[in-house]
């Protein structure tokens, strides 16, 4: 789940700076990129990803 959001994030944040949109301070393309690796280094830990991890016994 997190991985879709974050490449909605990257989406985002390519058409900001592809259509060189005008935005405040806050929603600038680099805040939306830096969001999605957040996002995305957290899916890739593990966390979000739906399934608990349960080991052997």
């Amino acid at each position: 789940m997190l991985a879709i959001v974050s490449a909605v994030l990257f989406f985002i944040a390519f058409l900001i700076n592809a259509a060189d949109i005008a935005t405040n301070d806050t929603f600038t393309s680099t805040n939306f990129m830096l969001v999605g690796l957040t996002l995305l280094a957290l899916h890739v830990a593990g966390i979000g990803s739906g399934r608990p991890v349960r080991g052997r016994r």
